[in-house]
């Protein structure tokens, strides 16, 4: 990838330690994740409710190891992407959960989501071996996608092949590249494990650009890279209105007292 302008890579010869916590969130998340799912796929609709429970009690305990900016993205990132299911989900029928609603446990998860994306992209492992790692993930990310679009398909997959050009987008002009190859592993593990249970379906035809999709789509992943965007580029906006605010109210009990 000499060939490639990479400039918000890490250096190549970095040397970054190696955390377990950053991949004992990956791991839970990977397991979580396929248990979770897989039970949705065929458990009663109460069940959601107790693992959203289990899963805000885990991503809050999370989240308390993790420094205040990192806390805000992930309250932006679940923010942004429950209003997106709500619309492509509810309103576009881009894709349909069994129960034809927004599950309860699905705002939590997309926290654990992109904290695991988090946690891989600045994992020792993943900084080290950068360059290793993207060229592995456009490799079988394009595989994907043009066998998306060929004849061994079971459905043609145009609209997997666009996301896939979208995510390249992404990771080679974006300025976290590294969150967005963690994006691509979680992300795409999750797709597949919960349309393979029946959880949810993706339309035949995308509704928004009456293109054929796959089931799930190829470059499902730059979906929720645009989740991590706007959580990353949101977090210091969001928490600069805090402080001021705090500093304001302050003020305010200041005056208020004299």
């Amino acid at each position: 990838m000499d060939f490639f302008n990479l400039p918000h890579f890490p250096p190549r010869d970095c040397i970054v330690a190696h955390r377990s916590r950053d991949y004992l969130i990956a791991l839970f998340t990977f397991v979580t994740v396929t248990i979770c799912l897989t039970t949705d796929g065929f458990a009663p609709q109460f069940m959601q409710y107790v693992l959203a429970f289990f899963g805000w009690l885990f991503l809050i305990a999370f989240l308390r190891g993790e420094c205040k900016f990192v806390r805000t993205q992930v309250a932006v990132a679940v923010t942004f992407a429950v209003v997106g299911e709500y619309f492509a989900s509810i309103y576009m029928k881009g894709y349909v959960y069994r129960f034809e609603n927004i599950p309860a446990y699905v705002p939590a998860g997309h926290g654990l989501v992109y904290l695991t994306a988090v946690a891989l992209g600045r994992s020792g492992f993943f900084q080290q071996h950068a360059r290793h790692i993207a060229v592995f993930v456009v490799s079988v990310c394009g595989i994907w996608a043009l066998w998306g679009i060929s004849q061994f398909s079971p459905r043609q997959d145009l609209i997997g092949a666009v996301l896939f050009l979208v995510f390249l987008f992404y990771l080679f002009k974006g300025r976290s590249p590294m969150v967005y190859l963690g994006a691509f592993f979680i992300t795409s593990w999750l797709e597949i494990v919960g349309t393979s249970a029946g959880t949810w379906a993706w339309a035949v035809i995308d509704p928004a650009s009456k293109l054929p999709q796959g089931n799930p789509p190829s470059g499902v992943a730059a979906w929720y890279c645009l989740v991590d965007a706007v959580a990353i580029a949101g977090a210091a906006p969001l928490l600069q209105t805090i402080d001021k605010t705090h500093l304001y109210l302050r003020n305010q009990q200041s005056l208020f007292r004299k």
